[in-house]
Parts: structure tokens; C-alpha cells; sequence
């Protein structure tokens, strides 16, 4: 039979579900698009070790530096963008929380055993400039004041629930706490307006609000109603964020403890908080890490989220620059997520950020250059990198004075290889002089019993040439005593310095056998000068 051809073998009317519709698809906000713009890219390999901590330098240079506390050394990366510099090996077990201090220019990290190391991260071998031991467990929480210029204190707690607030330079505790939280405490901050406040959060769910000046009581405490993981000041300072469970809570530190806003944008535990200062606009936006693998983004002023960024790994710990281009996320699996935005926006940048949620189309307006008049102080800069010409008179600046390596070593504290540096320069001036500011510090006597055989061995060959000069003859002879003294056992057990001390005294029996005899010489002389002048 043939087919009936009246009727079309398709329905001509679509379904109306099937439809598309007439809308526009949504435009991307420019917060979104702001963090669109950061390029994700990887700075490690996974590996089985966790990246706990991340912090910036916050010294205020165009190439930023992190440190990434990684097993039992610190991984450090600088530039722009960034790039790994040499390992800084820390301990023999894993460490934790590294810090830099309010001008970059030292580092202190924590380790599992409960000590504290202090180290210059421009110069990896020189070893740590300073060690604190207070601690008998995990030191989870290192930081340095931001506020104030503070360079010589620390605070640090950790699992044996001990709050310990250090004066660094002579690695003594200013005040200690013994039982600052009734269990571990996993988060600390400094206040960025006054370097004498700063906030613990513990295992025990509780926040607390401490004042160097005061020392053994908190001055508030309040309840996060979780295992608090980590806490932070808002720029204000009189706000504080706290992170626990899957909460972000915001707290109001000026009026009590009270309680501003909660958020549970979260589905695990939230690990990690950070401030990102947005480059585009200024504003600075608070975000949060999880374990469920994203970052969220909230905007303490109007109280929302703005955006979240997914990871495809767990996340335990965020930092971001200070400039604000560069975002980093540690992991779990030891691998550290970074993301980079471009100081310059490119052409594909400026077209998503041309709508707001489809319904307002606001850009940020260019600002006009303003022109220079003798009201500015950059008036008065102008042509200062001009070349002098012929017949100009150039006042030139005066030259950097050099110090020597003894008086750098010095200025570090460094005792004993300022003692050996000095030694080694065969300058009897710079020599004496560094044992003179060595008996001024009361340190002279410490380097002296701290010396290896080999240094030893170059001291008492100084002594064998200088001793005699009748400059420093009656300095040195008293160090020579000295170091008779104290290395006398070493002296007895080594072939080459019972060799130096034989040496030493045949000149020194040889010095009073020339002086017996100008004495004698002078004896003859008197009567002869007295009955010339009669």
C-alpha cells in the first residue's frame, strides 16, 4: 500500500520545550572576570608531601617572593613570574608555618619538634641566625608582627597547647603561656594596626585575643562553634575572620567579640584564609581554601560571595602577593597551584568585562594625568636622569663606605667567624680591634673555647708574630694567658699546637732576655746622659 504523502512524516510544530529561547546568554561580572583573568599554572610535581603553610614577603618590591613549607625545608620562589629559588634546608623533620618579618629581610619556621629557626632567605648556607626552643610539640603557628616597624619579637603556639612571645636577638621568651588553649592550637595573626596585639585559635573551638603588654591573660575569648583552622585580621583591624568546619566567621573584635556575619558557602573543612587585594580596583576581597578543592571569594563590605574558583585537588593553605597578581594554593599532594594575572589587560580581558550580570555595563574610568605645577613635589624631580653636559657642575654622592668582612660578620652576631675572618686577614690592627669589640661584648672568652683545632692553630701563630710588637704586647700576652687557660687539654692532645705553644714561648723568653739586656744598656747610659748635662 502507498504511503499516505498529505501528512509530513515529522510533526511541522516543534515542541515548545525545545524551543531556545530568546534571552541573551548572561554576561560574566567584572569580579568574575577579574579572577578569570589569573592564568592557573603549577610551581611543583605532586609528591607525598603536604603543603601546609604559604607566605609572602611583604616587602613592597615589583617581584614577589613565597615561601612554601615543604617536608623539612622551606621552598622559596621569587620573580615575576615566579620561579623557584635553592631549597632552604630547615631541620630533620617537617616544618611548618614559615614568617617573614615586617621588612622580608629574615624568615623563621617552625618544625615538628618544637623548635623555632630564624634565617636570612637571601643567604641559605650561612645556616640560622637564631634558634628558640620552647615548644615540646608541633610549632604550627610562627609570626612575626606586621604593624609597627616591630622587628626583634615573635609570638608562636603549637600543639602543646603553649603560647610563647619572643625577643628574638637574644632568644629569650618575653612571656610564655603555658596553657594558652585546652587543646592544639592551629592558627594565629598578627594585628595589622598595632604589632602588640595578635589572635590564637584552637582545637578547643575558641578564639582568643592577646596584648604583649599585658602577657599572661587573654584580653578577649570567644567560641567559633568548630575546630578553629585559621584565623586572620581584616585590613580594619577591628574585624577578625575565623575559619572552622565549613564556616567562615566574621567577628567584631572592637565591640566585644560580636558576632557580624557567618558564611557556609563551603561543603568540607575550609583550611585556609587570605586577603587579595583586587589590582584593578583597590578593594580587597577575603578568601577561603577548603578541603573540597575550591577557593571562594566574599566581599566583607557588602557581605556576599563574588566568585569561586575550583582545583582539581584538596586544598590546605593560600596565600596572595601584595601586589595582587599573583594567587597560590597548596595541596595535599604536594602540588602548588599558581595563578597569574598580567599587570596590563589584554583585548580578550577587556570584552568579558563589559557587562554586570546583564544588567548595568560599567567600566572603571581611565584617571586623567594631571598636570605637574610647583604644588608637587614631583615638580621638583624632573630631569634628574639628564646627563650632565660640558661646563655643568655635577655634585656627585658621596661613595658607599665598604665594611669588612669581620665587621659584617660582626653586625650578624656571628662572633667567632668574625674572630676568624679577622685572623685570617694577617692585619694585626683589625685583628686586636675585633678582640677588643669581642671583650666589650663579653664574647672573647666564648669564641676563644668554641675554636677548632685548625682556627686554634691560627690564633696561636698571631700570638707567635704580634705578641711582642710593644703596641699590643701587654693586650696580647694577657689573651695568650687566656688561651693557655681554657685549651689547655686541647693544646696537650694536638702535636702542632704543642708546636705553637714552643714557639710562642722561645720569643717570649727571648723578648725578656732582650729586654734584661737594654736594661742593662740603659743602666750604663743614665750616669753618662746626667754627668753630659752638668
Amino acid at each position: 500500500m502507498a504511503a499516505d504523502t498529505s501528512k509530513p512524516f515529522f510533526p511541522a510544530a516543534p515542541h515548545s520545550a525545545l524551543v531556545p529561547s530568546g534571552r541573551k546568554a548572561s554576561r560574566l561580572s567584572p569580579e568574575s572576570s577579574y579572577w578569570r583573568s589569573f592564568r592557573a599554572s603549577e610551581l611543583t610535581s605532586p609528591s607525598e608531601f603536604n603543603v601546609t603553610h604559604l607566605a609572602f614577603s611583604p616587602s613592597p618590591s615589583p617581584a614577589p617572593t613565597l615561601a612554601a613549607s615543604w617536608a623539612t625545608s622551606v621552598l622559596l620562589f621569587s620573580g615575576d613570574p615566579l620561579s623557584p629559588l635553592p631549597r632552604l634546608s630547615v631541620s630533620d623533620d617537617v616544618t611548618f608555618s614559615p614568617s617573614f618579618r615586617s621588612d622580608g629581610a629574615l624568615l623563621a619556621v617552625g618544625d615538628k619538634k618544637g623548635v623555632v629557626r630564624v634565617f636570612r632567605p637571601d643567604k641559605k648556607s650561612s645556616g640560622p641566625l637564631r634558634t628558640l626552643r620552647g615548644h615540646s610539640a608541633e610549632t604550627r603557628v610562627v609570626r612575626y608582627p606586621v604593624a609597627g616597624g616591630d622587628k626583634v619579637h615573635l609570638f608562636t603556639a603549637g600543639n602543646d597547647a603553649l603560647l610563647s612571645y619572643w625577643d628574638v636577638p637574644s632568644e629569650t621568651p618575653v612571656f610564655t603561656v603555658p596553657a594558652a588553649h585546652r587543646d592544639y592550637i592551629r592558627a594565629g595573626a598578627a594585628s595589622p594596626v598595632d604589632h602588640n596585639i595578635f589572635a590564637t585559635g584552637s582545637y578547643d573551638h575558641t578564639v582568643k585575643l592577646w596584648d604583649a603588654r599585658t602577657g599572661q591573660t587573654p584580653s578577649l575569648s570567644f567560641s567559633h562553634g568548630e575546630l578553629v583552622e585559621s584565623v586572620l585580621f581584616l585590613p580594619s583591624g577591628g574585624l577578625l575572620a575565623t575559619a572552622g568546619g565549613n564556616m567562615v566567621k566574621i567577628w567584631d573584635v572592637i565591640g566585644g567579640g560580636r558576632l557580624v556575619h557567618s558564611v557556609e558557602s563551603h561543603v568540607k573543612t575550609v583550611m585556609a584564609l587570605a586577603l587579595a587585594k583586587m589590582s584593578s580596583t583597590g578593594e580587597t576581597r577575603l578568601l577561603s581554601a577548603g578541603s573540597d578543592g575550591y577557593v571562594k571569594c566574599f566581599d566583607y563590605g557588602e557581605l556576599k560571595l563574588t566568585h569561586s574558583m575550583r582545583y582539581p585537588m584538596e586544598l590546605l593553605s593560600l596565600a596572595c602577593s601584595p601586589c595582587g597578581t599573583v594567587l597560590v594554593a597548596g595541596s595535599s599532594k604536594g602540588v602548588i597551584f599558581m595563578g597569574r594575572r598580567k599587570k596590563k589587560q589584554t583585548e580578550d580581558d577587556e570584552e568579558e568585562g563589559k557587562g554586570v550580570g546583564g544588567e548595568f555595563d560599567w567600566a572603571p574610568p581611565k584617571p586623567e594625568k594631571t598636570r605637574l605645577t610647583p604644588s608637587s613635589h614631583r615638580y621638583f624631580l624632573r630631569g634628574q636622569n639628564a646627563k650632565a653636559k660640558k661646563g655643568d657642575f655635577v655634585i656627585e654622592k658621596p661613595k658607599k663606605v665598604k665594611f669588612a668582612e669581620h665587621d659584617k660578620l660582626l653586625r650578624k652576631f656571628r662572633h667567632k667567624d668574625a674572630l676568624v675572618s679577622a685572623l685570617a686577614q694577617k692585619n694585626p690592627r683589625s685583628a686586636v680591634a675585633v678582640m677588643e669589640e669581642l671583650i666589650a661584648r663579653r664574647k672573647l672568652v666564648r669564641c676563644i673555647g668554641n675554636l677548632q683545632t685548625k682556627e686554634l692553630e691560627k690564633l696561636l701563630l698571631f700570638l707567635h708574630r704580634n705578641a711582642t710588637l710593644p703596641r699590643y704586647a701587654r693586650f696580647l700576652m694577657g689573651v695568650a694567658n687566656k688561651v693557655l687557660e681554657i685549651r689547655a687539654n686541647d693544646i696537650r692532645s694536638d702535636e702542632n699546637l704543642r708546636g705553637c705553644i714552643r714557639n710562642l714561648k722561645r720569643m717570649v723568653t727571648e723578648e725578656i732576655q732582650i729586654q734584661h739586656t737594654l736594661q742593662g744598656i740603659q743602666g750604663m747610659i743614665s750616669p753618662m746622659l746626667v754627668l753630659a748635662s752638668r
